[in-house]
């Protein structure tokens, strides 16, 4: 039956090819003969590797994959640059050689599920037209900071892996929607929220969150799951506050901030001349609710958002957002409560 389908695409000239489900052990060189095709499945067999005479069908934009027993990714298809569309799920794959994903430029779609992948190289930024990228049900131990390079991603799924913690650089990902990191190991999201402007899909169920980071509350999401993770309780937490005795260093720090804000201050026009002041001041924070700002975080506490009244989604949930307070005149403030108060 195999061999009937290669023959009809021969005499056809086809474009695509289907032969999933044929329990192919291997390919017949007739098909380095191919070479106009452009959509090949050849999921669901039992291939452990492909010929290197498949380089000849440099006209492929879609492969599929899947289901098989490979144990690797082909090196062969490092010489498909067309390629748009690959599908690797329900394999053996352990690693991902950068020498192939090197040869995909014009990937925009990789789909690695269901393998034994533990961790993805540097070199994934080389797939640099990628717009979408699911790793589920795998070993994955860490995700490469060069993720948030690839700025064509807009969706991104590594549910059910092992992953303890996610790089800050995924903030940088202007068009992504859709990040699934559902059923891992992560105890806390990094600070940089707000650089998910376009994200509409978060799905972090099945994790330890205890907080969301400072600025959740200000994503436009559309759904949110977070079930099964270690939210602080909505309960009231006694605070013992201290006398607060700001350092001369932060009492500097606080009024340097302000005056830098005005470009015609004398600091504004003098710090230039202060690089490694610029550089500590770099790392100041805004009190949400004054909006004064400080170096040292004085206050961190809590404050429970509601998903439909603070971020307009069709749901109502009540979801714990880290918030930075400058003093515990703002966290005592009557129009504002926040809760689970820690002196840092």
């Amino acid at each position: 039956m195999v061999n009937d389908s290669i023959i009809k695409a021969l005499k056809t000239k086809s474009k695509s090819l289907n032969l999933s489900s044929r329990k192919i052990t291997h390919l017949p060189e007739v098909f380095a003969r191919l070479t106009w095709i452009v959509v090949l499945k050849l999921n669901n067999n039992s291939l452990s590797s492909l010929p290197s005479e498949l380089m000849c069908l440099q006209k492929l934009t879609e492969l599929n994959l899947g289901n098989n027993a490979l144990e690797e990714i082909p090196p062969v298809l490092k010489h498909f640059s067309c390629l748009n569309k690959l599908y690797l799920y329900g394999n053996k794959i352990i690693h991902l050689p950068p020498e192939v994903l090197e040869g995909l430029p014009n990937l925009e779609l990789l789909n690695l599920n269901h393998n034994r992948i533990k961790v993805i190289p540097a070199e994934i930024q080389r797939l640099c037209s990628l717009k979408s990228i699911s790793v589920t049900d795998n070993l994955l131990q860490q995700i490469p900071a060069e993720l948030g390079l690839m700025k064509c991603l807009t969706e991104i799924n590594f549910t059910n892996n092992k992953l303890t913690q996610i790089p800050q650089q995924l903030y940088s990902l202007p068009q992504l929607r859709k990040l699934y990191l559902a059923r891992n190991n992560l105890t806390e999201l990094p600070e940089g929220a707000l650089g998910w402007k376009n994200l509409k899909i978060l799905d972090v169920a099945g994790n330890r969150l205890s907080v969301f980071p400072v600025g959740f509350q200000f994503l436009t999401l559309e759904e949110l799951f977070f079930e099964g993770n270690r939210l602080v309780p909505f309960t009231l937490m006694e605070s013992v506050q201290e006398k607060e005795v700001l350092s001369l260093k932060e009492l500097s720090a606080r009024l340097i901030l302000q005056q830098s804000t005005n470009e015609l201050s004398v600091v504004s026009r003098a710090l230039p001349a202060y690089p490694e002041l610029q550089d500590m001041l770099s790392h100041w924070g805004q009190c949400a609710l004054c909006s004064q700002p400080f170096l040292t975080t004085w206050l961190e506490c809590v404050q429970f958002i509601n998903t439909r009244k603070h971020m307009g989604m069709k749901s109502s949930q009540s979801v714990p957002v880290r918030v930075l307070l400058c003093s515990y005149d703002c966290f005592n403030r009557d129009d504002h409560q926040y809760y689970g108060l820690v002196r840092l």
